[in-house]
């Protein structure tokens, strides 16, 4: 009953406020212990939504009778929904009196524990490995329920920051791309001097027309000076120009223009929840390391065993999706610091693997729409001997015109695709077969740093 007496006052002011009357109507004339009372049949999400109508309903949904009351009828009564992981400085201000918290605080421990409650749910489903890719194959859906998605803040040089809102989000096998349009942002590439990821997940509320709460968590920082070193320009079509900055992320700009149309980034699968929601607004998520036993018997240790899954997609369709096990590299082959691992190679014709489509990247922008050429999507996971993930890769990559001797096997046009990173190098070499308008791929090969092996595994090759 105080809910829909509060509904139609609220009614009541807004149209006091249309016809024009003073700011400072009925409703807010009331004493606030009234409103107070009120207030307090409200339900959260009520309540939440009440806190953005003005200054003075912003102090009064924020109050720590309210929001206690809420917090102690919601928890109080069942020791299992309580918060585990909750800091301990606001565990111990929850046990103090109430005339000695902070304004907001049972508010902010309400939603805590609210967004800690299901964490043992998903760290259960994400305890459960597909046997093709030795990832959790429940991340999509873990990512889904717990409300998460993306940001992508923009400072300029001059300090100023603009926040990119996510436009698409696509889940593949093996990671997510997304879209993050500049909006009615004027951007300019070359003013740009900072980009930063954050992973947000919103609190579940019903909340119309508003921004559920939520909290985020930084995942990369990245600094275009630096980027903008290695530029490379992979593709254009009449409307837009694609430049790669290392690591895997594209900004499009209009094609005879310095402004930004959109940015695309590609996220692997591996800890991307705990990446997306584990770290602090400032501090990305910390991975702890488990090492592999060591191995002093075996001469060939880090050296064999290990298993490839790849996926070469676009913003659409799949194109190639493989798995590869048992790949090994002798420790007399390995060269320049790196260690082979061969999982396609030419003279194999039976492990040649054709694509199911044309090697592009579709974009959209707005109203318009069209694709880039030579252009597509690499998801790679590689595992060790142990089926655990040992070097994992989602990139955009294009293709390279290759000049090779004439091939007996194939009467086409050769390309290889070419990954590098600290870590390692990817080699994919394609042969384009003008009658069947469709690629093969015809060697794949994988170089892997020998100090990331040595690293790993507590060798010194």
């Amino acid at each position: 009953m105080a809910s829909r007496v509060f509904s139609v006052m609220l009614r009541s002011t807004q149209k006091f406020k249309r016809a024009g009357k003073p700011p400072k109507n009925f409703l807010e004339r009331l004493p606030s212990e009234i409103l107070i009372k009120i207030l307090s049949y409200l339900d959260a999400s009520t309540l939440f939504t009440l806190s953005v109508v003005s200054k003075h309903f912003h102090t009064l949904a924020n109050d720590n009778l309210l929001w206690r009351n809420i917090y102690l009828a919601e928890f109080g009564k069942d020791e299992k929904k309580r918060l585990k992981r909750v800091d301990d400085v606001l565990l111990k201000m929850a046990k103090m009196e109430l005339q000695k918290c902070a304004d907001g605080h049972w508010k902010l421990l309400f939603f805590k524990t609210l967004a800690a409650c299901d964490m043992n749910k998903w760290k259960r489903r994400l305890r459960v490995i597909s046997q093709h890719t030795g990832l959790p194959s429940q991340t999509e859906q873990v990512l889904r329920n717990l409300n998460v998605t993306w940001e992508l803040t923009v400072s300029d040089k001059s300090g100023r920051e603009d926040t990119l809102e996510l436009r698409l989000c696509q889940f593949c096998e093996t990671s997510v791309y997304l879209c993050f349009e500049a909006g009615g942002c004027s951007l300019s590439y070359q003013q740009i001097s900072t980009l930063q990821l954050h992973g947000v997940r919103r609190i579940a509320l019903s909340c119309p027309g508003l921004k559920n709460p939520g909290w985020r968590s930084l995942m990369a920082k990245f600094n275009m000076q630096t980027l903008s070193k290695n530029a490379q320009l992979i593709g254009q079509d009449k409307l837009i120009q694609l430049k790669l900055l290392q690591p895997g992320i594209i900004v499009c700009t209009w094609k005879g223009q310095h402004s930004i149309a959109f940015i695309m980034l590609t996220l692997h699968y591996y800890r991307l929840v705990e990446r997306s929601i584990q770290g602090s607004p400032i501090s990305p998520f910390v991975e702890s390391i488990d090492r592999p036993p060591f191995d002093d018997v075996d001469p060939q240790y880090g050296l064999h065993g290990y298993q490839l899954h790849i996926v070469l997609h676009n913003t659409m369709d799949t194109l190639m999706s493989e798995r590869f096990t048992q790949l090994s590299c002798h420790r007399t082959e390995i060269r320049e610091g790196l260690i082979r691992l061969t999982a396609i190679s030419k003279t194999n014709l039976s492990l040649h693997t054709r694509l199911t489509g044309n090697i592009n990247l579709p974009w959209r922008c707005e109203v318009l729409k069209a694709a880039v050429e030579n252009c597509c999507i690499m998801s790679l996971t590689l595992l060790d001997e142990f089926r655990k993930p040992f070097w994992c890769i989602s990139s955009p990559v294009f293709l390279k015109p290759e000049n090779v001797s004439a091939s007996y096997d194939y009467d086409g046009d050769h390309f290889q695709i070419h990954y590098s990173h600290p870590d390692g190098l990817v080699k994919i070499g394609l042969v384009w077969l003008m009658e069947q308008k469709q690629f093969v791929v015809i060697s794949l090969k994988i170089y892997v740093s020998v100090s990331k092996v040595n690293e790993h595994f507590h060798r010194e090759y």
